[in-house]
């Protein structure tokens, strides 16, 4: 069976949409489980990845089982500097970084290691591909990843 069709628009265009604003609040207990060390580093100014005690494979992220062969893996220390492997301008971010729109962020790739770490890239006007970049932490801590970002190593 056909619909019979319309030649006007929808009636709810016809008026003003209603429209409603309230404030909430609400608290979350967050844990972070098996990834605990890597934010308790972050609060020590350090970064942590993974490798898997198998393969031996080496992430920049905290991961409990390699994502190739299922091996378990053990924490290890990133260096502090890196390059940038590529990067974006954030035009539009959620409500902690929107008052700093735009700004840079950047995969950092470290040597030795397998995969790559995402975070702001501060103080850099123009970011470019191969950059040496190094981290620097938040003096006051969130216990996020928010608590590092990456400047232009001098």
């Amino acid at each position: 069976m056909k619909l019979p069709e319309k030649t006007e628009g929808p009636w709810v265009t016809s008026f003003d949409p209603l429209t409603r604003q309230w404030t909430y609040t609400v608290t979350y207990n967050v844990s972070y489980a098996e990834d605990s060390p890597f934010f308790h580093a972050l609060g020590h100014n350090k970064l942590l990845g993974s490798e898997c005690q198998k393969c031996r494979y080496r992430y920049a992220t905290p991961r409990t089982v390699c994502m190739y062969c299922g091996g378990p893996t053990d924490w290890f220390e990133l260096p502090l500097e890196g390059r940038v492997h590529s990067w974006t301008t954030c035009h539009f971010s959620g409500e902690p970084y929107l008052s700093e729109c735009p700004f840079h962020l950047g995969l950092i790739e470290f040597d030795r290691v397998d995969t790559l770490f995402m975070t702001r890239l501060v103080g850099i006007e123009q970011p470019r591909i191969g950059m040496p970049v190094r981290a620097c932490f938040r003096r006051k801590k969130t216990w996020s990843v928010n608590d590092v970002y990456f400047v232009k190593k001098e």
